[in-house]
């Protein structure tokens, strides 16, 4: 079993720290120059050393919201692309959402999603699975036949399309509460979003693009809570854009009601003055909102109304982005640059620390998603899935460095901070010195 000490690094941004991975697990910590080795056992010697020079240490990140395309659409991405790039972003978990083709709605495609996950091992891949058959909101799919499965699936969303029949959504909810299930809910009520193309406000009606009203979001989300309420089951909100969002989340929290949210790294930095170039990189479903939204979304997750950073990862080949904007597929990739954009927009701004970073996007949503052996502490005894992280790093995104498959990110050109160096799958090196191992 290999040895690798990581030696000087700020766990969670705390103390400098010398960590002992030993074959799968974390085997000591100490600080720095400090671990004593007698009566352990242990030993450092023939380690692979990593001088950390003070560099953030964080449990492995977790994404509970990625789009792997396989099976279908692996000319957008596959398995082994989408988690190389989860990889080279500091994420050793991702949930692979379920509007592939065929649409994950029966054991035996989670099963083949979880398998590519196994196979390729950059990180590991948990399927989430469809609510209803085909993603058609009509009849439930085999909720209770993917939870039994190999693939064990606990996270249930038509993503990419909205439950938006109330009693399908009543039933699922029912439904999922018999074994700890969540449904994940992407809020957009059809009929009022029909034909629209961005955020509606100033700049839609400027630019005389169909608007898609925030009240299409927040109507949804006011249903859904209560329904969790009134079945006493869990439901966890999408991609969260608005400030009314936002305050209907907080409202349904203060009543006891078991809700969740997430908010993607788009949400927290761009608005809808971007799309005034018509560059179909930044169309995207939710679109992006105002700069009140903006504040509201970063004040929400810092004060914990919204609990956990998701991408979203929403990759598209070149030719169904680079079209004229109605034309345009909705969607962005985000796995390589999540973490600098939180660093930029959270962590810059004083709003978060680097250990509220640890819980918005490790922590959290391996608890939301029941991820076994993901989100747990930088200690002895758990298992190494680790991030290693130079937050003084500055670098502009170039999308041809990327490991994705496609490359539709709204930040090319843009410079960011941050740099994942390191990051470890159950001890074993899946990134060193920011390239993939």
């Amino acid at each position: 079993m290999s040895k690798i000490l990581i030696r000087g690094a700020k766990v969670l941004g705390g103390e400098v720290q010398d960590v002992l991975i030993d074959g799968e697990t974390v085997a000591a910590t100490a600080r720095q120059g400090e671990i004593d080795w007698s009566g352990t056992g242990l030993s450092a010697e023939g380690a692979t050393v990593i001088e950390a020079d003070g560099q953030i240490l964080l449990p492995g990140l977790v994404d509970l919201h990625t789009h792997l395309r396989e099976p279908g659409r692996e000319d957008s991405e596959t398995v082994l692309t989408g988690t190389r790039a989860a990889a080279s972003g500091g994420y050793t978990s991702v949930f692979a959402m379920a509007n592939t083709h065929p649409v994950a709605d029966t054991a035996g495609v989670v099963e083949q999603v979880y398998r590519l996950g196994q196979e390729h091992g950059y990180c590991d891949v948990q399927p989430i699975g469809a609510v209803t058959v085909g993603l058609e909101g009509r009849k439930l799919a085999e909720l209770g036949a993917m939870h039994d499965s190999a693939a064990g699936v606990t996270v249930f969303s038509d993503d990419g399309k909205c439950v938006d029949d109330a009693v399908i959504m009543r039933r699922a909810l029912e439904y999922v509460k018999a074994f700890g299930g969540v449904v994940a809910q992407h809020a957009q009520e059809p009929r009022l979003t029909e034909g629209a193309q961005m955020n509606e406000g100033v700049v839609s009606a400027e630019l005389g693009l169909g608007g898609w009203p925030a009240v299409a979001e927040e109507s949804i989300i006011a249903r859904d809570v209560l329904l969790a309420e009134h079945v006493g089951s869990r439901v966890h909100i999408c991609h969260l854009s608005t400030a009314g969002s936002v305050e209907i989340v907080r409202w349904a929290k203060s009543r006891g009601i078991d809700v969740t949210a997430e908010v993607t790294p788009h949400h927290l930095l761009l608005t809808d003055e971007l799309v005034r170039s018509y560059n179909p990189v930044y169309k995207v479903n939710p679109p992006l909102r105002t700069e009140k939204d903006v504040l509201a979304l970063r004040e929400a997750l810092a004060d914990g109304t919204i609990d956990i950073v998701a991408t979203d990862h929403a990759p598209h080949p070149h030719e169904d982005k680079d079209c004229e904007w109605a034309a345009a597929a909705m969607g962005m990739v985000g796995l390589e640059t999540a973490l600098s954009v939180v660093q930029q927009t959270m962590v810059e701004t004083g709003l978060l620390d680097w250990a509220g970073v640890a819980d918005r996007m490790s922590f959290a949503p391996a608890r939301i998603g029941r991820a076994k052996g993901h989100g747990r502490p930088v200690s002895a005894g758990e298992p190494a899935n680790l991030t290693l992280v130079d937050p003084a790093y500055r670098g502009v995104v170039d999308p041809a460095d990327f490991a994705s498959r496609s490359r539709n990110t709204p930040y090319e050109g843009r410079e960011l901070p941050g740099r994942v160096t390191h990051t470890f799958l159950r001890g074993r090196a899946t990134v060193v010195d920011g390239k993939l191992a």
